[in-house]
């Protein structure tokens, strides 16, 4: 079972910003959220972001996230989390009754502790769904989602795109899998910059890369 952070138990942490920041390098955050296709499908989105490095893993898009669902992007999670080598200690989620108890039971099996977000603290889970709303603004409000393959494959491009390249203040202006590049300093080298643009889906999203 997950730990409550609700006003019930005020011995977890003195502060719920103090909580985050203290834990970042080790802190997860996931949530679902929704996307409708043309035909009014509802499909649900399910999403997991690192708190210090910005990373975001979309684990799947479905119309019907039942239990067997939901449990096997909890092992996918694990499995991926594995082969980065990442050290997560905690994962923020809200008390959405999608999750199972069987999802906590694997996340505990791997040494990842399960934190409920407390109710009437939006807070605590404020950079997962800062994310979403990112999604929404860049992606879903300005694409017509056909289906979920569409939405799937629309998603991993967004998901490629704000890991490689898209540059984030909360970590510096560094991309999560990309340090920022040396500066520039000589005045040879900025007068001949030579920046070239590349469209991810059909130019809805913009890349910008100095030519070689």
């Amino acid at each position: 079972m997950g730990v409550s952070l609700s006003a019930a138990t005020p011995y977890l942490f003195h502060n719920s910003t103090d909580f985050l920041r203290s834990r970042a390098d080790a802190l997860l955050a996931c949530d679902f959220f929704e996307a409708v296709t043309l035909s009014g499908t509802r499909l649900y989105v399910f999403a997991v972001i690192g708190h210090a490095g910005r990373r975001i893993r979309i684990l799947g898009a479905t119309a019907h996230p039942t239990a067997s669902w939901v449990v096997q992007a909890a092992r996918n999670l694990v499995m991926d989390l594995q082969d980065a080598g990442c050290q997560a200690r905690y994962l923020i989620r809200d008390r959405d009754g999608k999750f199972p108890e069987l999802f906590d039971t694997i996340l505990a099996d791997a040494g990842i502790e399960v934190v409920l977000s407390g109710i009437r603290i939006p807070r605590m889970n404020s950079i997962m769904e800062r994310w979403v709303q990112t999604c929404r603004r860049g992606l879903l409000d300005r694409t017509l989602i056909w289906n979920q393959r569409h939405l799937f494959h629309a998603l991993r491009e967004f998901e490629q795109f704000y890991n490689a390249h898209r540059p984030h203040q909360g970590i510096a202006n560094a991309c999560p899998l990309h340090p920022l590049p040396e500066p520039i300093t000589d005045p040879d080298e900025i007068a001949r910059l030579d920046i070239h643009r590349t469209g991810r889906l059909g130019g809805l999203l913009h890349e910008y890369q100095h030519a070689a």
